[in-house]
């Protein structure tokens, strides 16, 4: 039966992956089975993979081993490759007549500079095509039993980056209408900033006992959930990354709703 049904997904009629062009591809929160089969395809498909540090072993092992791998991930306080520099390479390798496979974590276009690097690609007159993925701030809370809206906690919902390209807290975001904006604020790589986005987000009127939620490692057997109140994020918060932040009431379901953990590690670890 497996191989009945790759057999199909062999013959499904998935775009072609031509030479001299580049696939700026999401690979998900973390768990393979996140893929999308677009993103799977590109993996068996590619001349060389580019990818993010937070794609997993786990993804880039789906990819035939002669496949080419190159590691241009950017982790914060590590030496990390310029992002002009990751462009640049792209170009380069789709000109020497490559099928480039840029593999992001998440969403390439969920705070994970895709449109940049589009960008470059349409300017330096190079094919590219985006697949998205699935992004821990959407489906990968998901994994911590937080729906992301329920019809008795939101109707609206707010995206945050924690920092920006110099890695401080970005200078340009209004905190008062971020506030007000949405009973649930999604916050991507806010950890390191956490008590001073708190002291905003305070100082703005959202209440000290607003329920803030960092999960780590979202996707994967090792996830853990550390449940706290936004007036005390104002200390230090010590917890693994990547991790996703998020503020407000749909923290009240996990417990009901939290399914993933046990069953995973009772699958990986036996």
């Amino acid at each position: 039966m497996v191989g009945s049904h790759l057999s199909q997904l062999a013959a499904a009629d998935f775009p072609p992956f031509a030479p001299g062009s580049v696939w700026l591809v999401g690979a998900g929160p973390g768990g393979p089975g996140l893929l999308t089969l677009l993103a799977f395809h590109a993996l068996g498909q590619a001349d060389v993979i580019v990818h993010d540090a937070l794609v997993s072993p786990d993804i880039l092992a789906l990819a035939p081993p002669h496949i080419e791998r190159i590691h241009a991930g950017k982790r914060g306080g590590k030496p990390s490759p310029k992002q002009a520099d990751i462009t640049i390479r792209l170009i380069d390798l789709a000109r020497s007549g490559k099928r480039v496979l840029r593999l992001k974590g998440g969403d390439p276009f969920m705070f994970g500079r895709g449109g940049e690097e589009a960008g470059e690609l349409a300017r330096a007159g190079i094919p590219f095509r985006i697949v998205p993925g699935i992004s821990s701030g959407l489906g990968g809370l998901s994994y911590a039993g937080l729906p992301i809206t329920h019809r008795d906690t939101n109707q609206t919902v707010l995206f945050l980056t924690g920092h920006d390209e110099s890695g401080a807290v970005p200078s340009g975001i209004d905190w008062p209408s971020v506030a007000r904006a949405a009973p649930v604020v999604v916050m991507f790589m806010a950890v390191k900033h956490l008590p001073v986005i708190a002291g905003h987000l305070l100082a703005a009127g959202r209440p000290a006992d607003d329920a803030l939620t960092l999960v780590s490692h979202v996707a994967n057997p090792h996830q853990s959930i550390h449940q706290i109140t936004l007036g005390e994020a104002l200390g230090p918060v010590d917890v693994p990354t990547p991790a996703i932040v998020i503020l407000g009431p749909v923290a009240r379901y996990r417990d009901q709703l939290h399914w993933y953990v046990e069953e995973a590690r009772k699958h990986v670890f036996g």
